[in-house]
């Protein structure tokens, strides 16, 4: 099948184009003149099948550190492979005329623990029977990215949507042709559907009501440039659905704001990625106070949000969604928030409905 890449100068009049079934505009939206329609739903809702990317942070840390750094590439650290999991969310779209989509951000880090995860959801099924209309990978990190094999020899056809900023051993591994044996990571299995790549002036709007951002940022470990999901819930307002915001949670509101027609803040869902590892600097305050502003109604957040951060915002009136008990019956369990009074986080199993 024709793969196809969008970073051609695409001008503000929209571009069709065809994507297993997918049909939607792909427009220019840095520096245009005019706010983007992006449609409305009706719902959407986000099942939460993995935010436990790693269960211990102090090892985690280790890992990082004993490889040279924040600035080695993710390739280069022997990953400790007990401590690994992985990101993968299932989004429900529900149209106006009661239709709906179904799309999966992430992929998941720890083979097993993504096939785990995805049994025990149902989500393995739901890609077996080709029932998923579409994987976003918001970054290429190795724990949203390199757990790609789980969803490809279930549905190797799926249509994908990625930055156009992979690094060659993404996009090896996209091709089912990448092995590395010190980083613990392979795939054999090479994607065969439809593959967009955004760059940063692109407005991917596959269904309506949906659209898809790319914020071409330097990451960590050899990692640039992120996705976030926008939806635009009819008579409630946007949500924004994202797996690390590292652009910053106060960055992508803003966006949303400047370049969304009829834009209304309603609700944010993942991982912020503010005090990753519950190291706080006042600066958060700040940020507490930016999101405050905004006025949203539900925020769910996981993953590298701190949980000092999720407690402080919840404390100061932040309407932070608690999460229930049902990560407990999964095979292991996080050390983050162990013994907390509330659980501040969306874990594993949980969900939550914006609209």
């Amino acid at each position: 099948m024709e793969r196809r890449n969008f970073l051609k100068g695409l001008g503000a009049g929209l571009a069709g184009v065809s994507a297993a079934g997918i049909v939607g505009p792909l427009a220019k939206s840095a520096g245009a003149a005019d706010k983007q329609e992006i449609g409305e739903c009706k719902s959407v809702t986000v099942h939460c099948i993995s935010e436990t990317s790693w269960f211990d942070s102090p090892q985690m840390l280790k890992d990082i550190k004993d490889a040279g750094g924040a600035m080695v590439s993710m390739y280069d650290i022997p990953w400790t492979q007990s401590n690994i999991g992985g990101y993968v969310a299932l989004i429900e779209l529900e149209q106006l005329d009661g239709s709906k989509k179904l799309i999966q951000l992430d992929s998941g880090w720890n083979q097993d623990w993504t096939d785990y995860v995805m049994e025990k959801s149902g989500l393995g099924k739901q890609l077996e029977e080709k029932k998923i209309d579409l994987l976003v990978i918001s970054h290429e990190h190795e724990d949203h990215y390199w757990g790609l094999k789980s969803t490809l020899k279930r549905y190797p056809g799926i249509p994908m949507v990625v930055p156009n900023t992979f690094y060659p051993e993404g996009k090896a591994l996209l091709q089912g042709k990448y092995k590395n044996d010190y980083s613990h990571v392979e795939n054999d299995v090479p994607h065969t559907g439809e593959l967009i790549e955004l760059g940063p002036d692109d407005l991917y709007n596959p269904y309506p009501g949906m659209a898809i951002k790319m914020f071409d940022i330097p990451i960590m470990l050899k990692c640039r440039g992120e996705q976030n999901l926008f939806f635009k819930v009819k008579d409630k307002g946007v949500v924004a659905v994202t797996g690390c915001c590292h652009q910053g949670v106060l960055t992508m509101m803003h966006w949303a704001r400047r370049n969304i027609a009829g834009f209304k803040p309603y609700g944010l869902y993942g991982g912020l990625h503010i005090a990753a590892f519950e190291n706080w600097d006042p600066k958060f305050d700040d940020i507490i106070r930016g999101v405050k502003q905004m006025g949203l109604e539900k925020i769910g957040c996981n993953h590298c949000t701190g949980w000092i951060w999720a407690s402080k915002a919840r404390a100061q009136g932040l309407p932070i969604v608690l999460g229930t008990e049902k990560y407990r019956d999964y095979e292991k369990l996080p050390t983050t928030g162990q013994g907390a009074p509330e659980n501040v986080y969306l874990r594993n199993g949980d969900v939550i409905m914006f609209g």
